[in-house]
Protein backbone atom coordinates (compact mmCIF):
# COMPACT_ATOMS: atom_id res chain seq x y z
CA UNK A 1 0.00 0.00 0.00
CA UNK A 2 2.76 2.21 0.64
CA UNK A 3 3.51 1.72 -3.00
CA UNK A 4 0.79 3.67 -4.35
CA UNK A 5 0.91 7.15 -3.50
CA UNK A 6 4.20 7.22 -5.15
CA UNK A 7 3.38 5.26 -8.01
CA UNK A 8 0.76 7.48 -8.51
CA UNK A 9 3.39 10.96 -8.08
CA UNK A 10 4.94 8.92 -10.79
CA UNK A 11 2.43 8.21 -12.96
CA UNK A 12 1.34 12.18 -12.86
CA UNK A 13 5.30 13.11 -13.25
CA UNK A 14 5.19 11.04 -16.83
CA UNK A 15 1.67 12.65 -17.75
CA UNK A 16 3.26 16.37 -17.02
CA UNK A 17 6.24 15.23 -18.88
CA UNK A 18 4.43 13.79 -21.82
CA UNK A 19 2.02 17.06 -21.83
CA UNK A 20 5.25 19.48 -21.92
CA UNK A 21 6.83 17.25 -24.79
CA UNK A 22 3.81 17.06 -26.98
CA UNK A 23 3.10 20.75 -26.87
CA UNK A 24 6.37 21.75 -27.72
CA UNK A 25 6.23 24.64 -29.88
CA UNK A 26 6.07 23.65 -33.83
CA UNK A 27 9.37 25.35 -35.10
CA UNK A 28 10.02 22.95 -37.85
CA UNK A 29 8.45 21.76 -41.15
CA UNK A 30 9.81 19.02 -43.84
CA UNK A 31 8.76 19.31 -47.28
CA UNK A 32 9.31 16.17 -49.38
CA UNK A 33 10.43 17.57 -52.85
CA UNK A 34 12.54 14.51 -54.59
CA UNK A 35 9.50 12.99 -57.08
CA UNK A 36 10.46 12.88 -60.00
CA UNK A 37 6.46 14.37 -61.15
CA UNK A 38 6.53 11.85 -63.83
CA UNK A 39 2.94 12.94 -64.28
CA UNK A 40 3.81 16.27 -65.94
CA UNK A 41 6.41 14.87 -67.88
CA UNK A 42 7.68 16.61 -70.52
CA UNK A 43 6.91 19.86 -68.74
CA UNK A 44 9.15 18.34 -65.43
CA UNK A 45 11.90 16.67 -67.45
CA UNK A 46 13.93 19.58 -66.50
CA UNK A 47 12.04 21.56 -64.24
CA UNK A 48 11.29 20.03 -60.58
CA UNK A 49 7.30 19.93 -60.52
CA UNK A 50 6.93 22.06 -57.33
CA UNK A 51 8.07 25.05 -59.12
CA UNK A 52 5.27 24.71 -61.74
CA UNK A 53 3.35 27.98 -61.12
CA UNK A 54 -0.25 28.20 -59.87
CA UNK A 55 -0.67 32.02 -61.74
CA UNK A 56 2.54 33.01 -61.11
CA UNK A 57 3.90 31.82 -57.92
CA UNK A 58 5.26 28.13 -57.69
CA UNK A 59 3.55 25.37 -55.48
CA UNK A 60 6.76 25.46 -53.25
CA UNK A 61 6.05 29.12 -52.35
CA UNK A 62 2.30 28.57 -51.66
CA UNK A 63 3.14 26.27 -49.04
CA UNK A 64 6.22 28.00 -47.79
CA UNK A 65 3.79 30.72 -47.27
CA UNK A 66 1.23 28.47 -45.77
CA UNK A 67 3.76 27.30 -43.21
CA UNK A 68 5.11 30.88 -42.17
CA UNK A 69 1.01 31.82 -41.26
CA UNK A 70 1.62 29.11 -38.74
CA UNK A 71 4.60 30.29 -37.32
CA UNK A 72 7.16 27.61 -38.80
CA UNK A 73 10.81 29.25 -38.45
CA UNK A 74 12.84 26.49 -39.97
CA UNK A 75 12.12 25.28 -43.29
CA UNK A 76 13.67 21.51 -44.48
CA UNK A 77 13.61 20.34 -47.78
CA UNK A 78 14.11 17.06 -49.00
CA UNK A 79 15.13 17.30 -52.14
CA UNK A 80 17.22 14.68 -54.96
CA UNK A 81 18.85 14.88 -58.08
CA UNK A 82 17.92 17.12 -60.37
CA UNK A 83 16.17 19.53 -57.81
CA UNK A 84 18.67 22.38 -57.60
CA UNK A 85 16.40 25.12 -58.91
CA UNK A 86 14.82 24.81 -55.40
CA UNK A 87 17.39 25.98 -53.74
CA UNK A 88 18.44 28.63 -56.37
CA UNK A 89 14.68 29.66 -55.80
CA UNK A 90 14.61 30.75 -52.44
CA UNK A 91 18.51 32.44 -52.81
CA UNK A 92 19.27 35.73 -53.59
CA UNK A 93 18.21 36.87 -57.17
CA UNK A 94 21.07 39.41 -57.60
CA UNK A 95 20.58 40.14 -61.47
CA UNK A 96 16.93 39.95 -61.45
CA UNK A 97 17.16 41.98 -58.29
CA UNK A 98 19.84 44.37 -59.15
CA UNK A 99 18.50 44.79 -63.31
CA UNK A 100 14.78 45.97 -61.71
CA UNK A 101 16.31 48.37 -59.29
CA UNK A 102 18.09 49.97 -61.67
CA UNK A 103 14.93 50.10 -64.26
CA UNK A 104 13.19 51.88 -61.20
CA UNK A 105 10.65 48.51 -61.04
CA UNK A 106 9.00 47.55 -57.87
CA UNK A 107 10.53 44.00 -56.38
CA UNK A 108 7.55 43.37 -54.43
CA UNK A 109 6.72 40.73 -57.06
CA UNK A 110 9.76 38.07 -55.35
CA UNK A 111 8.83 39.24 -51.41
CA UNK A 112 8.45 35.97 -49.91
CA UNK A 113 11.08 34.28 -52.36
CA UNK A 114 14.52 34.69 -50.04
CA UNK A 115 14.42 32.07 -46.64
CA UNK A 116 17.29 34.14 -44.63
CA UNK A 117 20.08 32.17 -43.66
CA UNK A 118 19.76 28.98 -41.44
CA UNK A 119 15.85 29.32 -42.06
CA UNK A 120 16.41 26.99 -45.12
CA UNK A 121 17.58 23.53 -45.01
CA UNK A 122 18.61 21.20 -48.18
CA UNK A 123 19.05 17.72 -47.91
CA UNK A 124 18.81 14.63 -50.71
CA UNK A 125 17.10 11.62 -50.64
CA UNK A 126 19.11 9.29 -52.71
CA UNK A 127 16.70 6.82 -53.33
CA UNK A 128 13.01 7.60 -54.57
CA UNK A 129 12.38 5.03 -51.02
CA UNK A 130 8.54 6.33 -50.36
CA UNK A 131 7.33 9.00 -48.12
CA UNK A 132 8.66 7.41 -45.06
CA UNK A 133 12.03 7.57 -46.13
CA UNK A 134 12.18 11.33 -47.17
CA UNK A 135 11.28 12.33 -43.72
CA UNK A 136 13.08 9.53 -42.23
CA UNK A 137 16.29 11.32 -44.32
CA UNK A 138 15.38 14.58 -42.00
CA UNK A 139 15.75 12.88 -39.01
CA UNK A 140 19.17 14.32 -37.15
CA UNK A 141 17.52 17.97 -38.41
CA UNK A 142 14.29 17.26 -36.65
CA UNK A 143 16.09 16.11 -33.75
CA UNK A 144 13.18 15.65 -30.40
CA UNK A 145 11.20 18.15 -31.33
CA UNK A 146 7.68 17.82 -32.89
CA UNK A 147 7.23 18.73 -36.94
CA UNK A 148 5.35 19.77 -39.63
CA UNK A 149 5.13 17.87 -43.35
CA UNK A 150 3.73 20.16 -46.06
CA UNK A 151 3.29 18.10 -49.45
CA UNK A 152 3.74 21.16 -51.97
CA UNK A 153 1.54 19.37 -54.60
CA UNK A 154 -1.92 19.44 -52.39
CA UNK A 155 -2.59 22.80 -52.74
CA UNK A 156 -4.91 23.74 -49.41
CA UNK A 157 -6.09 27.04 -49.46
CA UNK A 158 -7.81 28.69 -46.65
CA UNK A 159 -9.00 31.97 -45.67
CA UNK A 160 -6.01 34.64 -45.22
CA UNK A 161 -4.35 34.29 -41.96
CA UNK A 162 -5.86 30.77 -41.15
CA UNK A 163 -4.34 28.17 -43.75
CA UNK A 164 -4.27 24.86 -43.17
CA UNK A 165 -1.49 24.67 -41.18
CA UNK A 166 -2.62 27.45 -39.13
CA UNK A 167 -5.77 25.45 -38.17
CA UNK A 168 -3.82 22.42 -37.35
CA UNK A 169 -0.92 23.99 -35.12
CA UNK A 170 -4.09 26.04 -33.22
CA UNK A 171 -5.74 22.18 -32.81
CA UNK A 172 -2.25 21.15 -31.12
CA UNK A 173 -2.21 23.94 -28.96
CA UNK A 174 -4.93 22.48 -27.37
CA UNK A 175 -4.03 18.68 -27.53
CA UNK A 176 -0.74 18.05 -28.65
CA UNK A 177 0.28 14.83 -29.70
CA UNK A 178 0.16 14.21 -33.33
CA UNK A 179 -2.44 15.28 -35.83
CA UNK A 180 -3.19 15.22 -39.34
CA UNK A 181 -5.47 17.21 -42.12
CA UNK A 182 -8.58 15.26 -42.50
CA UNK A 183 -11.17 15.85 -45.96
CA UNK A 184 -13.97 13.84 -46.56
CA UNK A 185 -13.91 12.36 -50.24
CA UNK A 186 -16.02 10.46 -52.54
CA UNK A 187 -15.57 6.96 -51.23
CA UNK A 188 -15.21 5.17 -54.93
CA UNK A 189 -11.98 8.15 -54.62
CA UNK A 190 -10.32 6.60 -50.92
CA UNK A 191 -7.88 3.84 -53.11
CA UNK A 192 -5.68 6.33 -53.83
CA UNK A 193 -5.22 8.07 -50.58
CA UNK A 194 -4.18 7.06 -46.60
CA UNK A 195 -7.48 7.05 -45.05
CA UNK A 196 -8.58 7.75 -41.26
CA UNK A 197 -10.28 5.20 -39.43
CA UNK A 198 -12.20 7.59 -36.89
CA UNK A 199 -13.49 7.26 -33.31
CA UNK A 200 -14.92 9.81 -31.74
CA UNK A 201 -15.74 13.38 -32.90
CA UNK A 202 -15.45 17.07 -31.30
CA UNK A 203 -15.88 20.11 -34.02
CA UNK A 204 -13.28 19.85 -36.12
CA UNK A 205 -11.17 17.36 -34.35
CA UNK A 206 -12.00 13.60 -35.22
CA UNK A 207 -10.12 10.41 -33.16
CA UNK A 208 -7.45 8.17 -35.07
CA UNK A 209 -8.08 4.89 -33.97
CA UNK A 210 -6.62 3.77 -37.70
CA UNK A 211 -4.88 4.90 -41.06
CA UNK A 212 -4.72 2.58 -44.00
CA UNK A 213 -2.90 3.24 -46.87
CA UNK A 214 -4.60 3.23 -50.24
CA UNK A 215 -6.76 0.40 -49.27
CA UNK A 216 -8.79 -1.65 -51.75
CA UNK A 217 -11.84 -0.34 -52.93
CA UNK A 218 -14.84 -1.00 -50.66
CA UNK A 219 -12.21 -1.47 -47.87
CA UNK A 220 -12.33 2.04 -46.48
CA UNK A 221 -13.21 2.42 -42.68
CA UNK A 222 -14.11 6.12 -43.89
CA UNK A 223 -14.25 8.86 -46.33
CA UNK A 224 -11.97 10.91 -44.34
CA UNK A 225 -8.62 10.77 -46.12
CA UNK A 226 -5.68 12.47 -45.16
CA UNK A 227 -4.18 15.23 -47.43
CA UNK A 228 -0.62 16.13 -47.43
CA UNK A 229 -0.11 17.85 -44.00
CA UNK A 230 0.76 16.72 -40.43
CA UNK A 231 2.17 17.59 -37.39
CA UNK A 232 4.06 14.73 -35.89
CA UNK A 233 5.99 13.98 -32.59
CA UNK A 234 9.71 12.94 -32.87
CA UNK A 235 9.08 9.36 -31.85
CA UNK A 236 8.01 8.54 -35.85
CA UNK A 237 11.80 8.87 -36.90
CA UNK A 238 12.57 6.02 -34.53
CA UNK A 239 9.79 4.01 -36.27
CA UNK A 240 11.02 4.92 -39.52
CA UNK A 241 14.01 3.73 -39.27
CA UNK A 242 13.52 0.18 -39.28
CA UNK A 243 9.91 0.38 -41.02
CA UNK A 244 9.39 -2.11 -44.10
CA UNK A 245 8.04 -1.33 -47.17
CA UNK A 246 4.51 -1.17 -47.42
CA UNK A 247 1.80 -0.29 -50.39
CA UNK A 248 3.61 0.26 -53.92
CA UNK A 249 7.06 -1.26 -52.62
CA UNK A 250 7.53 2.15 -50.53
CA UNK A 251 7.85 2.91 -46.94
CA UNK A 252 4.92 4.23 -46.23
CA UNK A 253 4.74 6.91 -43.86
CA UNK A 254 1.04 6.04 -42.80
CA UNK A 255 2.19 2.56 -41.61
CA UNK A 256 4.63 4.61 -39.00
CA UNK A 257 2.12 6.92 -37.77
CA UNK A 258 -0.23 3.72 -37.47
CA UNK A 259 1.71 2.01 -35.29
CA UNK A 260 1.58 5.08 -33.23
CA UNK A 261 -1.92 5.23 -32.60
CA UNK A 262 -2.80 4.36 -28.55
CA UNK A 263 0.71 5.28 -27.27
CA UNK A 264 0.23 8.79 -28.14
CA UNK A 265 -2.76 11.37 -28.37
CA UNK A 266 -4.01 10.95 -32.53
CA UNK A 267 -6.37 13.48 -34.19
CA UNK A 268 -7.51 14.47 -37.85
CA UNK A 269 -8.37 18.37 -37.85
CA UNK A 270 -11.38 18.68 -40.42
CA UNK A 271 -9.88 21.77 -42.85
CA UNK A 272 -11.96 24.56 -43.68
CA UNK A 273 -10.90 25.55 -47.08
CA UNK A 274 -10.28 24.19 -50.48
CA UNK A 275 -7.73 21.93 -51.67
CA UNK A 276 -6.33 21.28 -55.29
CA UNK A 277 -4.44 18.19 -56.08
CA UNK A 278 -2.17 19.86 -57.78
CA UNK A 279 -0.20 16.31 -58.35
CA UNK A 280 -2.80 15.88 -61.15
CA UNK A 281 -3.30 17.64 -64.70
CA UNK A 282 -7.17 18.38 -63.69
CA UNK A 283 -6.63 19.47 -60.19
CA UNK A 284 -3.83 21.80 -61.36
CA UNK A 285 -5.56 23.35 -63.95
CA UNK A 286 -8.85 23.54 -61.47
CA UNK A 287 -5.88 25.66 -59.29
CA UNK A 288 -5.08 28.03 -61.92
CA UNK A 289 -8.69 28.67 -62.99
CA UNK A 290 -9.90 29.63 -59.10
CA UNK A 291 -7.01 31.46 -58.35
CA UNK A 292 -7.06 33.59 -61.93
CA UNK A 293 -10.73 33.96 -60.82
CA UNK A 294 -10.08 35.54 -57.33
CA UNK A 295 -7.20 38.55 -58.83
CA UNK A 296 -8.60 41.44 -59.58
CA UNK A 297 -6.54 41.96 -62.31
CA UNK A 298 -7.00 38.75 -64.34
CA UNK A 299 -10.82 37.83 -63.23
CA UNK A 300 -12.65 39.39 -65.54
CA UNK A 301 -10.79 38.26 -68.33
CA UNK A 302 -10.42 34.63 -67.50
CA UNK A 303 -14.53 34.74 -66.71
CA UNK A 304 -15.26 36.18 -70.21
CA UNK A 305 -12.94 33.61 -71.83
CA UNK A 306 -14.08 30.95 -69.80
CA UNK A 307 -17.59 31.40 -70.76
CA UNK A 308 -16.46 31.78 -74.36
CA UNK A 309 -15.07 28.66 -74.65
CA UNK A 310 -18.02 26.42 -72.67
CA UNK A 311 -20.29 28.37 -75.58
CA UNK A 312 -18.29 26.60 -78.44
Amino acid sequence: MRLRPRFQAYLSALQREWSSMSHKPIRKAIFPVAGLGTRFLPATKAVPKELLPVVDRPLIQYAVDEAREAGIEQMIFVTGRGKGAIEDYFDIAYETEATQRERGKDLGALEGTRLMPGNAVFIRQQEPLGLGHAIWVAREIVGDEPFAILLPDEFMKGAKGNGCLKQMVDAYDKVGGNLVCALEIPMDETPSYGVIDPGARDGVLTEVKGLVEKPKLGTAPSNLIVPGRYILQPEVMKILETQEKGAGGEIQLTDAMASMIGTQPFHGVTFEGRRFDCGSKAGYIEANLALSLERADLKDHIRAFAQEELAR
